[in-house]
This record gives C-alpha cells, sequence and structure tokens, in this order.
C-alpha cells in the first residue's frame, strides 16, 4: 500500500512533479538565456527564478509542496525553489 500526505498525494506524485518543476524551470532559464541582446554589454544575465508549474499536476500538489517548504508561492500563480542553505 502507498503512503499518503495529509492531502491524499502520495509521495511519487510529488516527486514526480518536483522533478517536472525542475526540469521547466531549467528548460525556461535556458530558453531566456539564449535571446538575442542578453550579452556582456546589453545587461548580462538576469535569471528566471519563479515559473507557472506543469499543468499535468494539479494546484493541490503544488501547495503541498509549498507546505512542505520545498517550493515558494510567488503569486499570480507562479512558484520558485526554496534555497537550502547549508552550513
Amino acid at each position: 500500500m502507498t503512503e499518503q500526505t495529509n492531502g491524499g498525494i502520495t509521495p511519487e506524485t510529488l516527486k514526480s512533479a518536483m522533478k517536472a518543476f525542475k526540469k521547466r524551470l531549467k528548460l525556461t532559464s535556458l530558453d531566456d538565456d539564449s535571446h538575442l541582446g542578453k550579452g556582456a554589454f546589453s545587461g548580462g544575465h538576469t535569471g528566471v527564478y519563479a515559473i507557472t508549474p506543469p499543468n499535468q499536476f494539479p494546484r493541490e500538489v503544488w501547495d503541498e509542496l509549498c507546505r512542505q517548504g520545498r517550493l515558494r508561492d510567488s503569486g499570480h500563480g507562479l512558484y520558485e525553489l526554496v534555497k537550502i542553505e547549508q552550513g
């Protein structure tokens, strides 16, 4: 039997959602960096920190990941990874 979180979402679903989120964040960031006009003399790298999460997972999954402290709701339907400081 599969263990479920408080919201009835399985850990496997949360893991899959995080993997999809990270992949989309990486692709969005690479796409942003590849546009013309983003050179050393035109402002350089600005960075993409918040994205709209993949729509194959319901909002409850993203809310649960926020509750767990793995994502942060940036507002307007955007989420960002929470930076974990080590030290």
